[in-house]
Parts: structure tokens; C-alpha cells; sequence
């Protein structure tokens, strides 16, 4: 069970507050029994951060005893000195001039980041984005206008130096931030191990529906784990937890990816893993990796912008029709089937606007693709999803409308052999996550299409012939990993 801790200086520094056995000293931190039965965490609200205060040496015996500290004490020292920070807020600037607009005269500003808000209107979405690069409880930020907007400083700064209209937003944060830490429900939990589970309500086509997804929640009460589902604006949650499940479609230029660097990062076992998204969800990687480790698939070219005679080359090696593919398109999108020389010039065109590099692969025929589940290099599902009727592909999108074939499900032991070996082949060069590989059967071979880090599970289609069991098998090997984890970090 997972526990949190507020370590201020004295406790004459929380009189504002409301009172709390969660609030406790430095000096009685520093005597806390280090071993704990769940997960800790420590949000330092000392006054000084500076090199060897106490607030420094609280975040480092928290990294020391495996507790999850906010602020980290690589975020102390990036704020310490503007040599570290000042690359990363320039990033974020030129949004923030957008707002505040371009004063006549030099201009100086100064707000406080309370949780990633701001009691500013104008700062609000900048607090947000300074939270996720410098997590901090409260952070002092000061801005000057010389020709464009500056930030001249960068404090870590305690919350005796709020406002009344700061400390009551700080309040309201933290209490939301803790997940309640003075709520006695969240006390009297009695799961070992607390995982987040990243879901959008908003994705047209998530990897699993509501059903699947309360599925999972269940398996996980089964097993011990309590199993929260956290939405894309909750990353800074992600201290409160042990694991991070993302069953959201997932790409390296969007939350899914920073969410995973990040939940990595604080030492949480992540699905899908930072390096699974960034091998799976490029399709140009994912061509090279399989040429690298012999991996059989269609024959496939990676074609460059500007490259001259193209068509040529292309034709010299793959027949009619070809698949023009965009690196990181998912659910069928990007795709092109080109079936002369005219459509192919065509799709080379189109989808170069979109990317410099593109795929062009053989076209293979069948009736249905097969899907194999994979978790640890282990199958655990299969389907073999039908084409959409008239159509080349298992989906087919027209509009904002999307329609999909038909499919079965099978237990592993009945998919031909060989194409369970291309599957395991595929997988195992990327990760020991869990994977959903596209693998087509012809002549008795597999042919691999793709990977896919995020694969759909949504009730009735993947889980058809495993039933429970399979939400149970996924949430059995969080449970391994998060007790190996916890094994392995300090006491």
C-alpha cells in the first residue's frame, strides 16, 4: 500500500493547513523507518533547496531510500543553474509571447507555478508545461522583456511565500496532487501495488473499449493491484503509482510517449516502454530491424524525398501493386495501394508532404491478416482479422466513419507454427513488452507486416476464446515486475 509523506521545517510551517500525521519534519524524516510495506512519497516543501540544505538533503535520502521525491534532486540542481535550464523553458516561450503580447517598453514579471497552475489566467498553460520539465510544489518564475520575452530567473521557493489566493490554490493542489492524502479510503486500501492505467475518453479508436478496460481493473483487485485510471493532463500523478499501463494509442511526438519516458524515469514498470514505442510506432525502424535480424516480411524499400528515378528503383525490385506506407500511421491510416506506375508517382506525392522518409512494400494477398498477442517474447492470443468486404484491408476509413472486417479467435496452439515463429522473431529485437504483431500466412510462411506496442484487447474480439483469463495474464506480469521492482530498490 502506497503512503505519502509532507516534509516541511517545522511544523509551525503548515499552521495555514489543514492538520495531518502525513505532515511530518525534517528531523523526524531523517529518523523514518526506511523500510516500508508499499510505495512512498515525499513532497519536500522545505525553504531551502540550495547544495546541502536541508530541503537538498531531503530529496537526496528519498532518491537514496527509494521513495519518490517531488522536487528530484536532478530538478534541484537543473533550477540551480540557468546553463541547465534555460534551453528547456526557451522551448516553451514562444507560446507564452503569444499571450502576453509585446509590451512598448521593457517589462519585468514574476508569478509562482503552484503544482503546474497558476492563479493568472495568461500563465496557466505555461505553469502546466514548466511543471512537466521542473515538477516542483511551488516554483518562482521571473520574466523580462527585452525585444522578445526572457526568463530571467528560476527559484524553487517555499509555500510560506504565497499569497491568500496562492495558498488557497496551493491547497486545492496538493490535496488533488496526493491523491487526497487525508482521505481515510485511500488509507484503508488494502492493495499492495497501485497502477495507472492511461486512457483517453475522447480517442475515436482506442486499443480497448470501456469493458476491456473494467476487465482489467478487475484482474488487477484479483491480484492486489489497484488500478487507477488516469487521463492525459494527470502525467504529474504518475509519482503516485508503481506501473503505468497505456491503453491509449500511443507515437513519439505526443503525451503517450512523454508519459512513458517520464513514468520510466520515476522507476515505475511501464507498458508500453519508451523504447517499445519509439521501435514500433516507426514503420521505417521497424523495416530496418527486421532486415537486420532476419526477420521475414514482405520485400520492402525505404524511399527518400527527392530521391530521382524512385519509380524505377522501386520497380526494379517489387512487382505491382505496391503498399506506400507512412512511418507512423496506425489502424490502416497512411496507407496506400498503388497498382501502376500513375498511382504510384501519386501516393510517393501525397504522403511525402506528411514525412521525408516513406515505405514502399510487395503487396501480399490474403483473406485475413493474423494477429498474434505477444507479452515477455510469449504468444498469449490470436485473431485473425478478415479484410473489410471490398476492400484491401482490415480497416477502411471514409470520412470521419470507420468500418472493419470481420475476425476469429483462436488459442495459440492452433496457429500454424510458422506463424507464431515469425511473430516471436519480431518481437524479441524490440522489448519483452506486450506487442500485437500483424503477420500474414502464405504458402505455409509468415510474413510480417508489422508491430504494434499498444495492441487492441477489446472485449469479445481478443479476449474471445481466453475469457478473463487473459486480463489476468497481462495484470499477473505487472504484479511480477512491480514485486521484482520492489525487490530490487533499496530499504
Amino acid at each position: 500500500m502506497s503512503q505519502t509523506y509532507i516534509v516541511v521545517d517545522q511544523a509551525k510551517d503548515w499552521s495555514a493547513f489543514l492538520p495531518s500525521d502525513r505532515v511530518i519534519t525534517f528531523t523526524q524524516y531523517l529518523n523514518l523507518a526506511t523500510k516500508s510495506q508499499g510505495r512512498t512519497r515525499i513532497i519536500n516543501l522545505c525553504k531551502s533547496s540550495k547544495y546541502l540544505s536541508d530541503g537538498y538533503y531531503c530529496s537526496l535520502l528519498a532518491e537514496s531510500r527509494g521513495h519518490h521525491v517531488m522536487p528530484s534532486v536532478r530538478v534541484l540542481n537543473d533550477i540551480s543553474k540557468k546553463a541547465l535550464y534555460e534551453m528547456q523553458v526557451a522551448q516553451l516561450l514562444p507560446a507564452l509571447a503569444q499571450k502576453l503580447g509585446t509590451p512598448e517598453a521593457p517589462t519585468e514579471l514574476s508569478f509562482h507555478c503552484v503544482f503546474g497552475k497558476s492563479t493568472q489566467p495568461e500563465m496557466k498553460e505555461f505553469a502546466r508545461k514548466m511543471f512537466e520539465a521542473f515538477a516542483c510544489p511551488v516554483l518562482e518564475v521571473k520574466l523580462k522583456f527585452r525585444k522578445t520575452w526572457q526568463v530571467s530567473d528560476l527559484q524553487v521557493t517555499s509555500h510560506k511565500n504565497l499569497n491568500d489566493e496562492e495558498e488557497t490554490l496551493f491547497a486545492e493542489s496538493l490535496e488533488a496532487f496526493s491523491t487526497k492524502v487525508w482521505n481515510k479510503s485511500r488509507a484503508l486500501r488494502t492493495a499492495k501495488f497501485d497502477l495507472a492505467m492511461l486512457v483517453n475518453p475522447e480517442e475515436a479508436m482506442p486499443p480497448s473499449d470501456a469493458q476491456a478496460l473494467k476487465k482489467f481493473v478487475q484482474a488487477g483487485k484479483q491480484l492486489g493491484i489497484q488500478v487507477d485510471m488516469i487521463g492525459p493532463k494527470d502525467i504529474m500523478r504518475l509519482s503516485e503509482y508503481d506501473g503505468l499501463f497505456i491503453r491509449e494509442t500511443t507515437n513519439i511526438d505526443h503525451h503517450t510517449y512523454r508519459f512513458a519516458k517520464k513514468a520510466e524515469a520515476a522507476g515505475l514498470v511501464v507498458m508500453d516502454d519508451p523504447q517499445s514505442i519509439m521501435r514500433c510506432t516507426n514503420k521505417v525502424y521497424l523495416a530496418d530491424l527486421f532486415n537486420t535480424h532476419k526477420v521475414p516480411c514482405p520485400k520492402t524499400r525505404i524511399v527518400h524525398k527527392g530521391e530521382k528515378d524512385v519509380e524505377e528503383a522501386l520497380e526494379a525490385v517489387i512487382n505491382y501493386p505496391m503498399v506506400v506506407k507512412i512511418p507512423d500511421g496506425a489502424f490502416s491510416k497512411g496507407v496506400i495501394k498503388a497498382e501502376n506506375r500513375e498511382a504510384l508517382t501519386e501516393s510517393l506525392n501525397t504522403l511525402f508532404k506528411k514525412s521525408s522518409l516513406l515505405l514502399v512494400q510487395e503487396y501480399l494477398y490474403t483473406e485475413f491478416d493474423w494477429r498474434i498477442g505477444v507479452l515477455n517474447n510469449k504468444p498469449i492470443f490470436a485473431c485473425r482479422y478478415y479484410m473489410v468486404k471490398n476492400h484491401w484491408q482490415i480497416y477502411q476509413h471514409s470520412g470521419t466513419k470507420s468500418q472493419s472486417g470481420g475476425f476469429d479467435t483462436l488459442p495459440t496452439f492452433e496457429v500454424p507454427r510458422r506463424v507464431l515463429q515469425a511473430a516471436i522473431a519480431a518481437t524479441k529485437p524490440i522489448g519483452d513488452g506486450l506487442y500485437g504483431v500483424d503477420v500474414k500466412e502464405i504458402n505455409g510462411r509468415g510474413y510480417v507486416i508489422e508491430v504494434n506496442d499498444n495492441p487492441s484487447i477489446d472485449r469479445g474480439v481478443e479476449d474471445k476464446y481466453l475469457g478473463d483469463e487473459l486480463y489476468m495474464h497481462i495484470m499477473s506480469e505487472f504484479l511480477r515486475r512491480m514485486q521484482l521492482k520492489r525487490s530490487n530498490t533499496p530499504s
